[in-house]
């Protein structure tokens, strides 16, 4: 969200463009690999949950080779982003700017892979007072970091896209600190060990990643594809730029707040619950984290309304682009509120292994209710940006619908046996 918000300031082509190559680094990269990791979140959880501490370290070292693999192919879309964007009929351009914040992008792989798969691996021992003060200060130095690069270097929006590395990087040393100097780690990390290259061992874990993938980016992809529609609606700069800010604003508020709490809590008591033969409790702290969800969810939906006159501010300059913020708002909060209980029931799914129905869930949802109705509304009643967000939310309540259901028709008993099994198999192997 910051790079973004200095990135506006430059003007509207820099935004439009920015804004355009993070959308594509979402969809053909950040999604994948954030999905990719989500499997630590039920084996690692399941893991803690039967005090076979030593899989979670040989776990997360699966997935950051597994991870690094995946971002082989990525690195090559991203140096190429330019003439893929030029060639489904973008501004010439705005895909000439997104091109080349995209190659800049490249850099922050490196450190994102490891920081996903360490992040997972703290949080499903319930080791979150680390995470949280470790991205509070990789926060604090992403300002100073992003405005050296932008503006002391002159790099402009290149530097943005740069500071991304940057600020990885120290999450990751932190984190990697930690973990090695605290005793809260000291049964789950035991250094590198070669029984993470065991091919079972890989082939097991790509069997849950790939799925929890496609789980995460169906519905990633679905919002991102927005941006790049409204690069050919009428006036395609200001719908670009209108539809990006508000999609930073929709994934600072849901992937930070919803993803990465409620969901990431969810996905660990559940996940723990199961692991350590306790179904009461699992079914117990997925309605408590529901219930968290929609009282927090009213609150924040509410401010965003109250203070829509003065959102686009943080993000732009430019009047046309804060007025037409301040129309999206009350629609981007009525999102928020429904994709904030998809999170939470998401993170059930989750914890419980079920990452497959929840693929077909976004599948249905997003992809034979959502973008059809927002292509609908936006290119033949005219809606424009407008349209297509609302189309979004069409699909996220039919996702919310559909995850109500599984949740509430969930064998627990059964779930509980299947988490017991998965890790001794897993044990059975490491030996």
């Amino acid at each position: 969200m910051v790079s973004v918000m200095f990135v506006g300031h430059l003007g509207e082509l820099p935004l439009a463009g920015a804004s355009l190559a993070a959308s594509l680094a979402n969809v053909t990269g950040f999604s994948l690999l954030v999905g990719m990791a989500g499997a630590l979140d039920t084996l690692c959880g399941q893991a803690f949950g039967v005090r076979q501490y030593g899989l979670l370290g040989v776990y997360k070292q699966r997935a950051m080779l597994v991870l690094a693999l995946a971002c082989v192919p990525i690195a090559v879309v991203w140096a190429n982003a330019g003439q893929i964007l030029l060639a489904v009929g973008q501004d010439p351009d705005v895909a000439a700017e997104a091109g080349a914040y995209a190659r800049w992008l490249i850099p922050s792989l490196a450190a994102f892979v490891p920081l996903t798969c360490h992040t997972r691996f703290l949080q499903a021992q319930s080791v979150v007072v680390p995470v949280m003060a470790s991205s509070a200060v990789t926060a604090l130095a992403h300002v100073p970091v992003c405005y050296a690069l932008v503006y002391r270097v002159g790099m402009g929006s290149k530097g943005a896209a740069l500071s991304a590395a940057v600020s990885y990087g120290v999450n990751l040393t932190l984190l990697a600190v930690y973990v090695r100097l605290s005793s809260a780690c000291k049964a789950t990390w035991t250094g590198f060990s070669t029984e993470a290259l065991s091919l079972s061992g890989l082939r097991e874990f790509a069997k849950l990643a790939v799925p929890s993938a496609m789980m995460v980016c169906l519905e990633w992809w679905s919002f991102e594809l927005l941006v790049l529609l409204s690069g050919v609606l009428p006036n395609p700069k200001l719908e670009t730029s209108v539809l990006s800010i508000c999609l930073s604003s929709f994934h600072l508020l849901t992937d930070l707040l919803y993803i990465l709490v409620f969901s990431s809590l969810s996905s660990t008591r559940v996940s723990n619950e199961l692991g350590a033969g306790q179904p009461g409790a699992a079914r117990l702290a997925a309605r408590v984290v529901v219930c968290m969800t929609l009282s927090q969810g009213v609150v924040l939906a509410t401010i965003m309304i109250l203070l829509r006159n003065i959102w686009g501010y943080a993000y732009s300059s430019e009047e046309e682009v804060v007025t037409y913020i301040a129309r999206m708002l009350p629609i981007l909060a009525l999102s928020f509120l429904v994709d904030g209980l998809n999170g939470s029931l998401s993170g059930v799914i989750t914890g419980c292994g079920k990452q497959k129905i929840g693929a077909r869930v976004n599948l249905g949802a997003f992809y034979l209710v959502g973008i059809p109705t927002g292509v609908l509304l936006a290119f033949v009643f005219h809606l424009n940006g407008m349209g297509l967000w609302l189309g979004i939310v069409c699909g996220s309540i039919i996702k919310l619908a559909l995850l109500l259901w599984i949740t509430l028709h969930t064998d627990w008993g059964s779930e509980a046996m299947k988490a017991n099994d998965r890790v001794l198999s897993s044990s059975v192997q490491t030996k």
